[in-house]
């Protein structure tokens, strides 16, 4: 029986939990890691996120990496393409289109290792944007925890603060970008919500 030939593909990992947890840390020790290793490395953001230096991916404690800023999906894997990337990392994920899945799965499949990080839940425990499926379909998963902002234990969720009070559940806008001006990473006893998600109307 004749065999078929295999391409070697890629593989997806996945650095997810709350604000302040250190996502972005690690996702760019990896990435320097493989820059070590003389891989060929791109880095992509969010346009949206305009903290700190637009066109680099920067953590909490003020460590950066350069990195493309982009609105459309698409140019994620043009970009990566064209300039012969094995190794793609996208910070802030949860802040793209449910089209940078199928980005992130045409260069899977294409042979690129890809190392996303994002909030897996909003500030609402509700799956953030395009994070539940990649993570679904993920080889690696690494869920950080931060520490609770009100009683110093593992934090896993994430707190809006408007007015110095906990934001509604149906506040106008999830996404809004913003650092500890606007946002806690809260356990989940001291997380406060003033209703809780409909997971079953979510599953629909």
């Amino acid at each position: 029986m004749q065999e078929l030939d295999k391409k070697n593909k890629g593989k997806l990992e996945v650095i997810c939990g709350p604000m302040f947890s250190g996502k972005s840390e690690e996702l760019m020790r990896r990435l320097r890691r493989a820059k070590i290793a003389r891989q060929n490395v791109i880095i992509f953001k969010p346009k949206i996120d305009t903290r700190y230096i637009a066109d680099n991916i920067v953590s909490h404690d003020g460590n950066s990496l350069e990195a493309f800023p982009v609105d459309d999906a698409s140019d994620i894997v043009t970009i990566a393409r064209s300039n012969s990337a094995n190794v793609v990392g996208i910070d802030e994920t949860q802040f793209f289109t449910t089209d940078v899945i199928d980005a992130i799965f045409s260069l899977v499949e294409g042979g690129t290792r890809v190392i996303i990080a994002g909030l897996d839940l909003d500030y609402r425990c509700i799956p953030f944007g395009p994070m539940p499926i990649l993570l679904a379909i993920a080889d690696r998963v690494t869920k950080l925890q931060a520490i609770c902002n009100i009683c110093g234990n593992d934090a896993s969720f994430t707190q809006r603060i408007v007015n110095n009070k906990p934001a509604l559940f149906d506040s106008e806008h999830v996404i809004q970008v913003g650092g500890q001006e606007s946002y806690q990473a809260r356990c989940r006893t001291c997380h406060i919500i003033d209703k809780k998600p409909d997971f079953k109307q979510l599953s629909a």
